[in-house]
């Protein structure tokens, strides 16, 4: 039960998203296969400091996640981890993040993996949460990361395209977490989270999803325009952002919030893995 509870710790489902970003930053800058050592190494390190990240915000978070139904039962509010306990795992998973990276992938990327644990562990989850009703916005660039991570552990650089990835990631967010914070309106109010919805209301919150949807129609063809895909690529692109865009507009100008936010929500997930899976079959 216990190994059960640390597994739940380190998030594993949103770890497992950052993960197939990191993947595809690797695949996507080299026109060959990524070496077997970085593949398995570099994923593994970026891996553990995003699990280091996701410990420190259950830590974070556990008096806010005792208030919401969802999150109630996380190993920390339910007594099944200890804080000690968890503070502890967290120094050790942060530490074979640094020491894999920096031994065997290379030093910029174990720099840069240190910086978004900083970023998403320290400044988002301690500070910009409880801050401002754009923290998922500023705090959105620690989770676009990982696409960068993987595209330094396979050059050993920073190049455009890859910040061009942490781009696309950037401004998908504020539209996929604002659906399912109107969602989760009643409980981010009763726990005093300033978050869009309960800030400044439901309808604004739908509008700004709307024009974030449309900036991120613009930044998505980037790719095409700079000469880092081709036709396969933006013709993907065009229809899941015309899709993207449709569902946004009914969750704009129809009533049915709860269920239109959903569908928002859900669809944004896998918009975001099919602007992947396209960046790659037109790449290779």
């Amino acid at each position: 039960m216990t190994l059960v509870a640390y597994y739940e710790l380190c998030k594993p489902r949103v770890v497992a998203l950052m993960l197939i970003t990191s993947l595809v930053g690797m695949l996507l800058a080299t026109p060959s296969w990524v070496p077997l050592r970085i593949l398995i190494l570099g994923n593994l390190g970026i891996g553990l400091g995003a699990c280091a990240a996701a410990v420190v915000n259950h830590l974070v978070d556990r008096r806010i996640d005792a208030l919401m139904g969802r999150t109630q039962f996380r190993p920390l509010p339910s007594g099944r981890v200890t804080s000690g306990q968890a503070i502890l795992f967290a120094s050790v998973l942060a530490f074979l993040s640094m020491l894999i990276l920096s031994l065997w992938v290379n030093k910029l990327t174990a720099l840069l993996t240190l910086v978004t644990l900083i970023a998403y562990a320290g400044v988002y989850s301690l500070y910009l949460k409880r801050a401002t009703p754009q923290n998922i916005v500023i705090g959105g660039i620690a989770g676009a990361a990982p696409t960068l991570l993987g595209w330094t552990a396979t050059t050993g650089h920073i190049d455009p395209h890859g910040l061009l990835l942490v781009l696309i990631i950037f401004v998908w967010t504020p539209p996929h977490f604002w659906a399912l914070a109107i969602q989760r309106y009643k409980e981010y109010a009763r726990a005093d989270i300033p978050m869009l919805p309960v800030t400044h209301g439901i309808p604004f919150t739908k509008l700004c999803i709307f024009l974030y949807t449309l900036l991120l129609a613009a930044v998505s063809v980037l790719p095409y325009v700079v000469g880092m895909s081709g036709l396969i690529y933006l013709v993907a692109a065009l229809l899941l952002n015309s899709i993207f865009i449709f569902k946004s507009y009914l969750l704009l100008t129809k009533k049915e919030e709860h269920v239109l936010a959903g569908n928002v929500f859900r669809f944004s997930i896998w918009y975001l893995f099919g602007i992947f899976v396209f960046l790659l079959i037109d790449h290779y």
